[in-house]
């Protein structure tokens, strides 16, 4: 069994697919429909409030919520669909630690590594803003408030939706394009977006489209959760902006008052070239196959003698 058909692991009624995904996705589309109807003004006034509040304060407030609408989405995954949550994280017979560690490092080594590069290049518009106090903090709230929020979007957009969505649709190429178009607009309302304009786009879709080719291909969440983990976490640690979604007490500050980054490099490049690197490493190392199939294949319901519905789990 392939990594959507573990959906059929558990009950598949289309009325708790429904409830499940309206009630754990709400936060994310209350979010979407607020930045639709919120002038520029209000939502430049919005994030210059939130900027006064203390980064680390900010940080927790931010990350809370993810931690209990992924708890909400297990419950509902364990006593709804009654269905384990390794058959949500993986079709191995046990999460693969290894793999989460291995993506983990990989986006760390390459961003603090592109960082290094770019920081010794031209560093006049990045500033050395260490206080150990308050790095020592935001390290341990983020090592434990993150897992919680790439957790949820991992388990929801890579994990819930992309599984229901195959098995409603029988094909993986429509959960694929979807979820990485929903991942996308999920992150509309980020300060990013408005100050560098709606190419930014093109980096949360071309994101959510990498994870989700990482889950299909590996037939789990664990690269994906890795990868997402590394990524967020060093760029709490590493630098901040004032035009940035997460305000923290990073290591380096970017100092310019607002993006002057050139869009091409640091948005269309990553996605169009590094990417598809990151994806070729993987291949290679996990001996993927049968893209074809993996990415644009048919998703059939599994012979009854090869599942069975998890009541007890």
């Amino acid at each position: 069994m392939n990594y959507i058909q573990q959906a059929y692991k558990g009950k598949t009624e289309l009325w708790m697919f429904i409830l499940t995904a309206f009630l754990i996705s709400g936060i994310f589309i209350l979010n979407f429909i607020l930045y639709l109807f919120t002038s520029e003004e209000d939502m430049e006034a919005a994030y210059a409030m939130m900027n006064e509040i203390p980064a680390n304060i900010n940080l927790i407030i931010n990350l809370i919520p993810f931690a209990v609408l992924l708890v909400l989405l297990f419950v509902f995954v364990k006593f709804v669909h009654q269905r384990s949550l390794l058959s949500l994280t993986t079709a191995r017979s046990k999460i693969d630690w290894s793999r989460i560690a291995f993506s983990f490092f990989l986006i760390v080594f390459l961003t603090v590594g592109s960082f290094a590069f770019s920081y010794y290049s031209d560093s006049s518009q990045i500033e050395l803003q260490f206080d150990p106090l308050k790095f020592a903090i935001l390290f341990i709230i983020s090592i434990i408030l993150f897992p919680f929020q790439i957790g949820l979007e991992e388990y929801l957009f890579r994990g819930y939706l992309m599984q229901h969505l195959g098995i409603i649709v029988k094909n993986k190429w429509f959960p694929l394009l979807f979820t990485s178009v929903l991942f996308g607009l999920a992150h509309s309302a980020n300060p990013e977006v408005a100050e560098m304009g709606y190419i930014t786009m093109i980096f949360y879709i071309g994101t959510g489209l990498l994870l989700g080719i990482m889950t299909l291909m590996d037939d789990g969440l664990e690269l994906a959760l890795g990868f997402h983990f590394g990524n967020n976490l060093i760029a709490a640690l590493l630098i901040t902006a004032d035009w940035s979604a997460l305000q923290t007490d990073a290591i380096f500050r970017y100092t310019a008052e607002e993006a002057t980054s050139n869009a091409l490099t640091d948005i269309v490049i990553p996605v169009l070239i590094f990417y598809p690197i990151i994806l070729f490493v993987f291949s290679k190392k996990y001996k993927w196959s049968g893209w074809r199939s993996k990415l644009f294949g048919s998703v059939e319901k599994p012979r009854a003698e090869d599942y069975k519905i998890l009541e007890s789990e």
